[in-house]
């Protein structure tokens, strides 16, 4: 970092490393280095540097930190309380896995509504630490995995092939699936506002599901909300013309975001690049075709495209069509709910994407592709 380091910055300097060795890591600059001194504690930083990348009970933490009894349980529900790790109760005790920063303590931070950090200081540092190279490359450009998918609007999947659609691929069964869970602050777009450059769409519709909504309630991060909630939320996001994401895993996503191109940090990096590989959310499995005879070339559907992949082509007959540029659509299904003439549909892949089983399989596969063992 190219200057000399005393022992409370080596303390942070050893959190940021232990951070970046998490398979979606966190690249150790100067901004990192300013979020984690806003975040942690001298003491927290120095447990959170301990954790290995697996859960440990709290008699294992201690051996490793040398911190015991009360003094150790404290700081742990200090640093869960600020989101910084996640306490998961199970059986006779407890286990301890120590938050990354995305799915992590950055959404975490900005799903608080309270007052005891400072929001907008951090909402500057996050915005400059998520545009930097390094950043963007550990994010989104070195794995073929990524750490989230795409839904697509499930009004438009075609009846004929209804029935071969399999709930994994349908954010309204993954939500009657969870049996509810929890609704907090979208964290990108709570960021945005404390930087002054609010979108307009719904705030409150971050929505979490099973244990990860259980930890959301009980940490305060957001409220309980029940099957017939979360549906609502999926059709209020989805007239706003919203991306359905959720975690890239086959059984039991944890999350279910409801996405903007202007704010979320999933689908920014392909709106910069014009290149959907560099997102972190895996494309749907059906892309938008058109009924050219139908399409009276409005451009709404360019204009409505939350990732700007579709500009309007004069085809020389004095009519310009709207033309979909595949590296960089992701599938969602806005273009064709907003076409006035209904001249847009989604068709189905030939080459579906089938994602990792569960969480443990997701983090193991990204690791392997980016060379973390």
């Amino acid at each position: 970092m190219g200057h000399a380091i005393n022992a409370k910055d080596g303390i942070y300097l050893a959190l940021a490393e232990r951070l970046n060795r998490n398979p979606v890591g966190a690249p150790v600059n100067e901004t990192l280095m300013g979020i984690l001194h806003s975040l942690y504690t001298e003491t927290e930083a120095l447990v959170g540097s301990k954790f290995p990348l697996i859960p440990m009970t709290l008699d294992r933490i201690a051996s490793i930190t040398g911190i015991q009894g009360e003094e150790l349980q404290a700081i742990l529900e200090g640093m869960a309380g600020k989101g910084l790790l996640v306490d998961i109760p199970r059986r006779n005790t407890c286990y301890y896995i120590l938050a990354p920063m995305v799915v992590g303590f950055f959404e975490y931070t900005f799903m608080r509504t309270r007052d005891e950090a400072n929001l907008k200081e951090l909402a500057e540092l996050f915005e400059k630490y998520f545009h930097s190279p390094e950043v963007l490359k550990e994010f989104s450009g070195t794995a073929d995995t990524k750490l989230m998918r795409t839904l697509v609007y499930e009004n438009l999947i075609p009846v004929a092939i209804d029935t071969e659609v399999l709930s994994y691929e349908r954010a309204s069964q993954i939500i009657q699936e969870s049996g509810g869970g929890a609704i907090s602050f979208c964290a990108c777009r709570h960021k945005a506002a404390h930087l002054g450059k609010a979108c307009g769409a719904p705030l409150e519709v971050c929505t979490s599901l099973g244990a990860a909504s259980e930890w959301i309630i009980r940490r305060e991060l957001g409220k309980q909300a029940t099957v017939e909630d979360l549906l609502d939320v999926l059709d209020k996001t989805q007239e706003f013309g919203l991306v359905h994401t959720c975690d890239n895993v086959l059984n039991q996503p944890a999350f279910l975001c409801h996405c903007c191109g202007c704010c979320c940090s999933l689908l920014r990096p392909v709106v910069a690049t014009g290149n959907n590989r560099l997102g972190n959310t895996h494309p749907s499995n059906f892309v938008p075709v058109m009924d050219l005879e139908q399409c009276t070339s409005c451009g709404i559907c360019a204009d409505r495209c939350p990732v700007h992949a579709i500009t309007l082509c004069n085809q020389g007959d004095n009519k310009d069509v709207p033309v979909v540029n595949d590296n960089v659509c992701i599938g969602c299904g806005v273009c064709s709910s907003v076409c006035p003439a209904g001249s847009r549909t989604m068709s189905r892949k030939s080459a579906l994407h089938v994602p990792p089983k569960n969480g443990r399989e997701l983090s193991a596969q990204i690791s392997r592709e980016k060379g973390k063992h």
